[in-house]
């Protein structure tokens, strides 16, 4: 079991890795690294990734780091838990740059979507919390809804109707 991390760690993983890889990528943040660097929890237990594209050298870098920084770092991404939303990219959030790699938020819109997926508490209140930051937007959140519904035929581990109507549910709630 690794330590938990918090928003300086995360930062420090982030110019290792981009002083480390040997060529330029880009790194997306979700989840609980998301959380951290906008401000909204103090410490997270992963610190999960997409690279895309891949920096050269970045995992021996996460290798080295994982150890060094006492750190748990996953390769996960919403688009491997629901379809990816066309447009990912261009609405994820810049963080900054480290070398020749350059660090996004993963699309707010998909984070959010994948944890009412999940379902959790800490989860739900990480939506929240993206709402309450208008890092996210329940208008936003219902048109990905609905960009993603056909393409979650791929995804049979997932109930659809019962992910439909959670995030649904969640949308009507007045706290939101």
């Amino acid at each position: 079991m690794r330590a938990q991390v918090n928003a300086a760690k995360i930062r420090r993983l982030l110019r290792e890795l981009g002083r480390s890889a040997r060529g330029p990528g880009r790194i997306y943040l979700t989840g609980g690294a998301t959380a951290l660097l906008e401000g909204w929890r103090d410490t997270t237990v992963d610190v999960d990734i997409k690279l895309d594209p891949e920096p050269p050298g970045i995992f021996a870098a996460i290798h080295r780091l994982k150890q060094e920084l006492d750190v748990n770092i996953e390769l996960a991404a919403p688009d491997q838990f629901l379809p990816a939303l066309s447009d990912w990219q261009a609405r994820s959030s810049y963080v900054e740059r480290h070398g020749q790699v350059d660090f996004y938020h993963y699309d707010f819109r998909a984070q959010a979507l994948s944890k009412l997926a999940r379902g959790m508490e800490r989860d739900i209140a990480d939506v929240r919390a993206m709402v309450a930051r208008g890092l996210v937007r329940r208008d936003d959140l219902a048109d990905a809804l609905e960009e993603i519904l056909p393409g979650l035929i791929r995804y049979p581990s997932l109930d659809a109707d019962a992910f439909a109507r959670r995030v649904q549910e969640f949308l009507e709630q007045d706290d939101v």
